[in-house]
């Protein structure tokens, strides 16, 4: 099976976020900052690696907002 999504969220400093999470990827996603937006392509093999990468993501996106 492969599961794959999309998560856009809008920051006041999209690049500065998006670069932060840039070196998290692991391989199981790209991050990108477009148009005031950090959008996050997430794709995995398994449906308990996609929810896991999504967790950590989430996390590190709420550290980086915080701090940018």
């Amino acid at each position: 099976m492969h599961v794959s999504g999309t998560i856009t969220s809008v920051h006041a400093n999209a690049e500065n976020v998006a670069q932060s999470l840039s070196p998290d990827n692991g391989g199981f996603m790209t991050v990108t900052a477009v148009d005031g937006c950090v959008v996050a392509k997430i794709s995995g093999e398994s449906l308990r690696s996609v929810i896991a990468t999504v967790d950590d993501y989430l996390v590190n996106l709420s550290v980086s907002e915080r701090l940018s």
